[in-house]
């Protein structure tokens, strides 16, 4: 099942659970707008190249709206507003005043050169400039997007709007952007983990974790995990699996990944088959990785606990599975929202002009995590239902209260 279908899914699902009025379902569901341009650059060579870019902004009832834009060869239209969907209800999750949005331009940021990469950027920013804004829509990076992309996307903004340092956020922090940002998502899947095994009697200290995934999230998760005394058993990226029993040494590990491109060949524990990672014998199971539980492996998986770093890494059909076998996930929509509630504290600071230290930036992410987790806790309370429910008809529930309040029938 395609990431849309089972966003579509999950909200249908919250809505009936919360007793929406059939139009505003339908008013929810559909997109503020659209937008499709064509980006044409000259390459480094002389020839012209062509690429088409997205951006969808789902609602803007809480907010303006906030999203990744991401470099890919397959960004579909689909996809981006599935994902565009999910940021809606991910941020008023998270309790933050925004709406949803994502963007891409299907190209291979791979084997483009960075100059070709600065071109297409700056093409794509003149085409949206009027589309996006402070208090309008707010980018950030995704797959194949980063801090450059950010600065350069935030240079070409200034040169029509002045300089707008809040246009986008996961900008380089000689930019304006915030001290944290980089650690933000990994450090709120540990914040989102401490807070749901405190509510089975547990502490991240002696469990046993197995993280999918070792790009920004899944190492630094592997590594603040680590550091809170978690053992993490086995990782894997793209180039590979490693495993140790008595736990990896994350920062060797780290080192190896950055020195390697990959954790392929590391000595401090056996390589796996990367199929088998997910099915590892672990007490924590972080998808950190595009691709994690579906129909053929969700029987196989032993893990108690399910934190899902990565977006809709666990199908529909895995879910109801995992359910029967009594596995706790904690949703993505809840478990990675560190990256967007930093984003936000980085936005805020740059409308104040008024930077923050990291302390304050960490200690105030993990206060929004843990709210947004006791949030999620109640609704489940209320309507009988898993956390990914839980957290769905919180996130549907608070966007669809600013919509009545705002008066959507006039």
């Amino acid at each position: 099942m395609n990431a849309l279908a089972a966003t579509s899914r999950n909200f249908k699902q919250a809505a009936k659970l919360l007793r929406l009025d059939s139009k505003l379902e339908k008013s929810l569901l559909i997109p503020f707008r659209e937008i499709k341009v064509e980006c044409t650059i000259p390459k480094d060579d002389g020839t012209l190249a062509s690429f088409v870019g997205f951006r969808v902004q789902h609602d803007n009832a809480r907010g303006p709206m906030k999203g990744g834009i991401r470099y890919h060869h397959e960004v579909d239209p689909d996809e981006v507003n599935a994902l565009a969907q999910l940021m809606t209800w991910k941020t008023a999750v998270a309790n933050i005043p925004y709406g949803g949005a994502k963007g891409g331009i299907g190209c291979s940021p791979g084997q483009l050169s960075i100059s070709e990469l600065e071109r297409l950027t700056r093409v794509f920013t003149q085409k949206i400039h009027d589309l996006i804004g402070i208090h309008t829509d707010v980018p950030a990076p995704d797959m194949g997007t980063n801090s450059q992309t950010m600065a350069w996307i935030l240079d070409e903004y200034s040169k029509f709007h002045g300089y707008s340092p809040a246009v986008v956020t996961g900008k380089p922090v000689d930019l304006g952007g915030s001290l944290g940002r980089d650690a933000a998502t990994g450090r709120g899947v540990l914040f989102a983990t401490e807070a749901l095994l405190a509510e089975y009697g547990k502490s991240i200290s002696g469990q046993r974790f197995v993280i999918q995934g070792f790009g920004n999230v899944g190492s630094w998760a592997a590594q603040l995990i680590s550091e809170a005394g978690g053992k993490v058993i086995a990782v894997s990226d793209v180039t590979g699996a490693i495993k140790n029993s008595n736990g990896l040494d994350i920062l060797k590990l780290l080192k190896h990944s950055v020195e390697n491109r990959g954790i392929k060949g590391f000595n401090g524990g056996d390589a796996i088959d990367p199929k088998s990672l997910l099915t590892e014998d672990c007490d924590v199971l972080v998808p950190a990785a595009l691709g994690g539980c579906n129909q053929q492996n969700a029987h196989d998986i032993k893990a108690k606990f399910i934190v899902e770093a990565a977006n809709h890494p666990t199908d529909p059909e895995a879910d109801e599975i995992l359910a029967k076998k009594e596995v706790v996930i904690l949703p993505d929509i809840l478990a990675n929202s560190g990256g967007v509630t930093v984003s936000y504290f980085e936005w805020v600071q740059n409308i104040q002009g008024f930077m923050w230290d990291e302390n304050k930036v960490n200690s105030e992410l993990r206060n929004y995590m843990i709210n947004g987790f006791n949030d999620v806790k109640e609704m489940c309370k209320t309507h009988h239902c898993d956390l990914r429910m839980g957290a769905f008809t919180l996130g549907v529930n608070r966007v669809a209260r600013a919509t009545v309040l705002r008066g959507w029938e006039a």
